[in-house]
């Protein structure tokens, strides 16, 4: 009962949020090299709910298993344009794109099972780090109508396809398992970080970490969270992503949990963790290099 009463104050908050978007588009790689950690599953959720919010986001499925673009609902067969054609063919990003059923506010360039030879594809192209930043802010700048979010989801490897995601983007977007091996390949992460700040995209910063799975029974997730906003105080939401079999089985209906069931613990959650990615604003930016 206690639970219901608590899901029902907080879904009463959020509808009486005032939500603004400035029109300046943030870009961010959700990126965590340790897989399991729901890096799609909060991709796609947080898009979602940026979007619900009236935000126009744009999600770059570069995974080559192609399941954000599963959940969003935009099929992505071997004979669908995609960002692989971006990537290699120099098609693009506007003849990629797909609106999702779930709203008029959401879009994605789908990913398709040929993404998954890219990595030795790309080894030969010109400027082969910079294609999609190249793509990306082409996209953007002939848009009459500005999107106030890119995200982008990545592989959990350090390739060429993260490589590029990295290098389009302004700010690093990092899901955290609460659990015992949470912070186990973080500092591979931000090794890595700092290796494509030096020479890749000086503007590159670790902005946003959203702890996942987390179960308020077990004081081991509560330990974690503590440890990890030790370390990260500025950079951790509030908000944590409880585990939820709702947001579990949303991408089996090609949904996700905002529109499968946007009254569960999940939903309100994920719409929680939107709120305040977009009230905290971009870090500050240097120029593009």
């Amino acid at each position: 009962m206690r639970q219901l009463q608590d899901l029902s104050t907080r879904r009463r908050r959020l509808e009486d949020v005032d939500i603004e978007f400035t029109g300046n588009t943030r870009i961010l790689t959700v990126s965590n090299q340790k897989g399991g950690v729901g890096k799609t599953t909060t991709t796609v959720n947080t898009a979602a709910a940026i979007a619900a919010l009236g935000g126009r986001v744009l999600v770059i499925d570069l995974d080559p298993q192609g399941n954000a673009s599963t959940a969003l609902g935009i099929p992505h067969s071997a004979d669908v344009t995609s960002i692989y054609d971006v990537l290699i063919n120099d098609v693009a990003i506007s003849d990629a794109v797909q609106q999702s059923p779930e709203s008029e506010n959401l879009f994605c360039v789908p990913s398709t099972i040929h993404l998954a030879g890219a990595e030795i594809e790309l080894v030969s192209q010109v400027a082969r780090e910079k294609r999609l930043d190249t793509a990306l802010h082409e996209y953007l700048d002939s848009l009459e109508q500005p999107l106030d979010f890119v995200f982008i989801d990545c592989p959990p490897s350090l390739g060429l396809l993260t490589i590029n995601a990295f290098s389009a983007s302004d700010e690093v977007f990092l899901p955290i398992q609460a659990e015992y091996y949470a912070l186990e390949g973080l500092s591979q992460l931000l090794g890595n970080v700092k290796m494509i700040q030096k020479h890749l995209n000086t503007r590159l910063r670790v902005s946003t970490i959203l702890l996942t799975m987390f179960d308020g029974r077990t004081r081991l997730s509560q330990q974690v969270a503590d440890e990890v906003r030790q370390h990260f105080p500025d950079e951790v939401l509030q908000t944590m992503i409880p585990r939820s079999v709702r947001v579990s089985e949303a991408p089996s209906f090609g949904q996700t949990v905002i529109s499968y069931d946007e009254a569960s613990a999940g939903a309100i959650a994920y719409k929680e963790a939107a709120v305040e990615i977009v009230k905290r604003g971009a870090p500050r930016r240097k120029g593009r290099k």
